[in-house]
This record gives structure tokens, C-alpha cells and sequence, in this order.
């Protein structure tokens, strides 16, 4: 089998990469470590492999690597850190929008490629954008409310701190915080 070697950027780092004419881009990702992009039907039908090139979802099991040569691949280790998440994936978390998790790296790979086209999405839309991508274990329902609160999420000047550190305005402030007239709660005032 005759190798070639590939150019590519992978989350932001120019890499060169060895590969054969038939792989996929997923074979190649997850043979240099990128194991997010996870091996579902290997026939394009289920999503759990898409990545972003170029800034597009892509079904990475079924684009060769030939095709993406002198491209940009984003996958999901290039969204977050575990303690610095994207907000679609602080997002799945808040909202238990996940069980086994399989499917999850293509779901939010696929949603946060909407979210860049579409930043206020209605549920229809986040449904159609995400039909592509099956999901076993949710029934989609909470997959769905995490994309919407997302959105919201993404479109707010202030983030609010899930860990109960120091909200944060959009230049990196303190953000005014008003107490919750209702009691002893969580809430921030009026966000119900």
C-alpha cells in the first residue's frame, strides 16, 4: 500500500500527516490521536464522526483525506478544555443532554457549526440541523433544549458562572449580579 503524507491544520496546528489514497479523514484523526471523532456506521448514515473543515460539518468516516488536503479540521478537542468548555458543550452538561455519549462529539461538532450560521435558531431548525446525527440513548428532547440554551448562551453579553465563580460581562468585568427577590435560590433575577 503506497503512503503519502498530507498537510492539514488540525485544531489550529499545521500538521503533516502519513496516510494511504483509501483512508478517511477519520481514519487518519483518530490514528494521530484524535479519538473525539468517534467510528459509528463508517457509511456517512450516523454522524458520530463529523468534524468541521473549513468551518462545515463534515462526516469524516465517508471524506477521504485525500479531499482535505491544505484544509482546516476542527474537531471536538479543539472546542474546550474539561475545566474551559465551549459553551454548546457546558451546554450538553448543564442540560444532561448526553447518556452514553457515543454519539455526543458529532452531535456538538454538528451544533456549533449551526450555531455559526444561525445563532438564534428556532427548535424546527436545530431539529432539521441536527437530523443527520442519531442518537441511541435521549430521544433527542434534552439534545435539543442543551443547542437552544446554547444559542442563548452564545448570544448573552453576560456569561453567568455555572461553578459559583465570578460572572464575567463580555470585556472580561465583573458583571453586576442582582440577588433573586425569590429567597434562598440559585436563579438570577428575572431569568427564569
Amino acid at each position: 500500500m503506497s503512503h503519502m503524507e498530507i498537510e492539514l491544520e488540525i485544531n489550529g496546528v499545521e500538521r503533516t500527516v502519513e496516510a494511504s489514497k483509501s483512508d478517511s479523514l477519520l481514519d487518519v484523526l483518530r490514528r494521530n490521536g484524535y479519538t473525539g471523532s468517534k467510528r459509528g456506521c463508517d457509511t456517512g448514515a450516523c454522524g458520530f464522526c463529523t468534524v468541521h473543515v473549513d468551518g462545515e460539518p463534515v462526516k469524516s468516516c465517508v471524506e477521504p483525506v485525500t479531499k482535505v488536503r491544505d484544509t482546516s479540521v476542527e474537531t471536538i478537542e479543539g472546542l474546550g478544555e474539561q475545566d474551559d468548555l465551549h459553551p454548546v458543550q457546558q451546554a450538553f452538561v448543564d442540560n444532561t443532554a448526553l447518556q452514553c455519549g457515543f454519539c455526543i462529539p458529532g452531535m456538538i461538532m454538528r451544533s456549533t457549526a449551526l450555531l455559526e450560521t444561525n445563532p438564534n435558531p428556532t427548535e424546527q431548525e436545530v431539529r432539521e440541523a441536527l437530523s443527520d446525527n442519531l442518537c441511541r440513548c435521549t430521544g433527542y428532547k434534552k439534545i435539543v433544549e442543551a443547542v437552544l440554551d446554547a444559542a442563548e448562551r452564545m448570544d448573552s453579553d453576560t456569561a453567568v458562572a455555572a461553578d459559583g465563580g465570578q460572572a464575567m460581562d463580555g470585556d472580561g468585568g465583573a458583571a453586576t449580579v442582582t440577588e433573586c427577590s425569590l429567597g434562598d435560590c440559585d436563579c438570577m433575577e428575572g431569568d427564569q
